[in-house]
């Protein structure tokens, strides 16, 4: 499977060699996805869905932070539009890190950014981001990690929904909801390039720490996030204009 672009855009592609790439970078992370995918099986076993039904859940959506958040609504009735503001609110940052991928797959026609930008998750957008900077220009790399996490994902909420019907116990003396967090805050490390990042760094997390306290439930994702990313685009311009730093 290879899509060829125009001329101008003849260094970017999708191929099963950069999808077996992706794939393979994504190996470390999996035991960490799994552990997170299975924590959300059993919250959402304890929330009242049934095994199917969080499986289906996992399988449809495919986004972790938000499925976590929308259990409390899942209820008869459904509470649509605080529904959908929560998925906004936790998912907003996604805003922001696909137009990071843009000067990559902006060069790609709409259709063909589609199936990407539906198997991004934070971990994958990390390892993309790394890549892109190591001279990756294939398309398949965040398609085949995707699809990777996916499949782990999916798998995860199943064996935790499954099994939590079978064995009930709790969730929060195991501590599994901690592991996703622990984990990417390890990955973003990786990222920092210079001191200079650090200060988009304390935007966020201060703006995030503030917005929790001041406004509505999980609406500080997407807080942080814009704060921090104007920050940092204001920080890289303004020490730009000063020469190199470290």
């Amino acid at each position: 499977m290879t899509v060829e672009p125009s001329a101008p855009e003849a260094t970017v592609c999708l191929t099963r060699a950069g999808m077996a790439r992706g794939a393979r970078d994504m190996l470390f992370a999996l035991v960490s996805v799994f552990l997170f995918a299975f924590a959300f099986g059993v919250a959402a076993s304890h929330a009242g869905l049934g095994s199917w039904a969080a499986t289906f859940l996992s399988g449809t959506v495919f986004a972790g932070a938000s499925q976590f958040a929308s259990l409390e609504l899942l209820v008869s009735p459904v509470k649509w539009i605080p529904l959908l503001l929560v998925v906004f609110a936790v998912n907003a940052r996604h805003i922001l890190m696909g137009a990071a991928l843009y000067p990559w797959f902006g060069r790609l026609p709409f259709a063909q950014r589609l199936l990407p930008a539906a198997l991004m998750t934070d971990i994958n957008w990390v390892q993309a981001v790394q890549a892109y900077d190591r001279g990756e220009r294939d398309m398949g790399y965040l398609v085949g990690s995707g699809l990777l996490l996916w499949i782990v994902w999916v798998a995860g909420t199943a064996v935790g929904a499954s099994l939590v019907e079978a064995v009930p116990f709790d969730l929060d003396r195991l501590g599994l909801d901690l592991t996703f967090l622990l984990f990417f805050v390890c990955m973003l490390t990786g990222l920092r390039r210079t001191r200079r990042d650090d200060i988009a760094w304390v935007a966020a997390g201060a703006s995030a720490l503030l917005a929790v306290q001041v406004l509505p439930a999980h609406w500080h994702v997407m807080t942080g996030a814009i704060i921090g990313g104007i920050v940092g685009s204001a920080t890289q311009e303004w020490l730009g204009r000063r020469g190199p730093g470290p």
